[in-house]
């Protein structure tokens, strides 16, 4: 599988770009700041329909316009489809598969497989359970994208019952008849949230079972020294959901875990305003040894655990039948010499390898292939990332020249210009 054309219409600090790719290797390389990470980003976001930096869209959309634009066209055993999204400021996104539009947007899900290794993977280790709920929905998106309907289903019907509570107990604070009349709407809201909530609860159980010997063996090869490394499912329902083993047999099971439990809670949830168990309150456990890698790990093993979560992710998209895209943003200078080596080593044989550094001497010798410049513009006071070179570095790939240039004529995405108040780059 490899990436053969992105487009991009004022995606973060892109105000137009097009890139046609080729399988092996690409190096972005710019400095910080300059726009470089905003395409891997561009690229991910078709993959799972999540950014890996922030959780809502708005930032993705350039300053001053109404919405950006992501084109891509992914080649896969010799099936090539486009996908066309159109991401807006406010409101829902659009999508179009070989310029067909499709009713809802994740029916894109699936066709571009990728793994994103970037600085904020320390945050898997160390960060909250939000981190790595996300890391294993994204994974989920990916091997099962049916399952992604399941997630923005849940996730809808778990704001409006959490409004609910909140209403309920406001109103049994006022007392009156009202709050009755809220209490009685609970026990529909409870069964579609077990229902919803089971669904995606399975599908979480059964990708860490998938997962959970590649990063064992991924941990071993990185830190042969270190204690062994696992992961394990915990539900905030109870041991009764983290022993299952995952799979559409199961979710039954789940829903009745999860159906008493929001029996047995809801005076507690009232109270609070929240809903206290379900897929949104649990997590995924990694431990070294015996005890729990966040707190316990140091900063080598940590990173050398979230590396581990990234090449496992890989290896079970490749027991999935699918070679993905393997994109690193600006990891090699995260890493100590050895990791960085091993990591070459691993991503040696991608189809595709995408990697962005803000300095090319981060990256090993032995990591050969195309190099395209990425800088900032400043031109009728619009500031945006522009390409500044593309070169081959060690072979010649024969790779046409990536365009980024400011002049709307140079596009050919067949958007019409318009008119940008000044624009700062984007973070990369």
């Amino acid at each position: 599988m490899f990436v053969r054309e992105l487009a991009l219409h004022d995606f973060r600090s892109w105000l137009r770009a097009e890139f046609t790719l080729t399988p092996g290797t690409t190096i972005f390389v710019g400095r910080n700041g300059f726009g470089k990470t905003n395409l891997l980003e561009s690229l991910f976001y078709v993959a799972t329909l999540r950014s890996h930096r922030v959780s809502s869209d708005g930032p993705l959309v350039r300053t001053g316009t109404d919405a950006a634009r992501v084109r891509a066209t992914v080649e896969n055993d010799g099936r090539e489809l486009t996908v066309d999204l159109t991401i807006p400021a406010q409101g829902a996104n659009k999508a179009t598969i070989n310029t067909r539009p499709v009713r809802r947007t994740r029916e894109v899900l699936g066709i571009l497989r990728a793994v994103l290794f970037a600085p904020e993977d320390l945050a898997l280790v160390r960060g909250e359970p939000g981190d790595r709920r996300r890391f294993l929905d994204e994974l989920v998106a990916q091997l099962r994208p049916v399952a992604a309907g399941a997630k923005a289903d849940y996730d809808r019907v778990l704001r409006q019952r959490s409004a609910l509570l909140k209403n309920a107990g406001a109103a049994l604070r006022r007392g009156g008849g009202q709050a009755d009349s809220i209490l009685s709407t609970l026990d529909a809201w409870d069964l579609q949230l077990a229902d919803l909530g089971a669904q995606v609860t399975a599908s979480r159980l059964a990708v860490v079972a998938q997962l959970a010997p590649f990063v064992t063996d991924a941990y071993a090869s990185i830190a042969p020294h270190s204690r062994p490394a696992r992961i394990a499912y915990r539900s905030a329902a109870g041991p009764e959901v983290d022993s299952d083993p995952g799979g559409e047999s199961s979710v039954e099971q789940i829903r009745e875990v999860l159906a008493a439990r929001l029996v047995e809670l809801r005076s507690k949830e009232i109270d609070r305003g929240m809903c206290l168990v379900g897929p949104h309150r649990d997590d995924l456990l990694l431990t070294l040894g015996d005890e729990p890698a966040k707190g316990f790990a140091s900063h080598g093993e940590s990173w050398s655990f979230a590396l581990a979560l990234r090449l496992g992710s890989v290896e079970l998209l490749r027991a999935d039948g699918v070679e993905p895209v393997i994109m690193l943003d600006d990891v090699f200078a995260e890493l100590d010499v050895k990791r960085r080596q091993l990591l070459a080593e691993f991503t040696a044989d991608a189809d595709q390898l995408l990697i962005t550094a803000a300095v090319a001497e981060d990256i090993p010798a032995s990591v050969v292939g195309r190099r395209i410049g990425v800088g900032v513009l400043e031109q009728d006071d619009l500031r945006h990332s522009v390409v500044t070179a593309d070169e081959a570095i060690g072979a010649e790939t024969g790779a046409p020249a990536a365009t980024g240039s400011p002049e709307p004529e140079s596009a050919e995405l067949g958007l019409p210009a318009r008119e940008s108040p000044e624009q700062e780059v984007d973070d990369d």
